[in-house]
């Protein structure tokens, strides 16, 4: 009994603290991802030069879609104010998109391919002559002033895409996450991926920003 008093407390260890700490933090940053903004993602036409002349535009003006934003934020469509959130130019691009105005053989083809729902909706709201032709002439035409802030330059490219995916999405009995779900490497979700796709080019123009002012 007097011996064992006489033992001293049991004494851990902690020479290796140090290294197992070491070897914690070693872990935790080879397997701790870390979010990058990388930016857009966005492949940008080269540099126009200056001893070749602009190309010449062939195309109908009511065959493009207006967006300006200025150096102040403030957003002219189609030439006019627009004062309202930028998100809900999406519905305003998505009806210039699919109207069918005039109609080419190619424009016809896709007005067959769509399903009822959408010919219910053209037929109701999409066919202004003072609109585009149809899908495969529309394009949509963007340009921003250098003072644009990034986040309304972000909103606009955004509401410009989210209308385009609901088109396709709609085509093929999708939503618009499903249509951007779809695994191309699938065989089967490629080939509606193809058919969303098929005669309504994502046809969107990005002009290079001038200097500007207030508009």
């Amino acid at each position: 009994m007097g011996r064992g008093r006489d033992r001293g407390a049991t004494e851990v260890n902690a020479g290796s603290m140090a290294d197992i700490a070491f070897l914690l933090l070693i872990f935790f940053l080879v397997t701790t991802t870390i979010a990058n903004d990388k930016g857009i993602a966005m492949l940008l036409p080269p540099k126009p030069d200056p001893n070749v002349p602009p190309p010449e535009v062939t195309k109908n003006d009511k065959n493009i879609f207006k967006i300006l934003a200025n150096s102040q934020d403030r957003l002219l469509v189609e030439d006019e104010p627009w004062e309202d959130d930028p998100a809900l130019l999406k519905d305003e691009i998505k009806k210039f998109i699919l109207n069918f105005g005039n109609p080419s053989p190619e424009g016809l083809d896709v007005y067959n391919s769509l399903p009822p729902s959408m010919k219910q909706f053209i037929n109701v709201a999409g066919k202004r002559p003072d609109s585009s032709d149809d899908p495969t002439e529309a394009v949509v035409s963007f340009k921003a002033q250098r003072g644009t802030s990034y986040e309304l330059y972000i909103q606009i490219l955004d509401a410009i895409n989210a209308a385009y995916n609901e088109v396709y999405g709609e085509r093929i009995g999708l939503t618009a996450e499903e249509f951007l779900a779809l695994d191309k490497k699938d065989e089967v979700q490629n080939d509606l991926y193809k058919r969303a796709r098929q005669l309504i080019p994502r046809a969107i123009s990005i002009a290079e920003p001038d200097k500007g002012g207030s508009n």
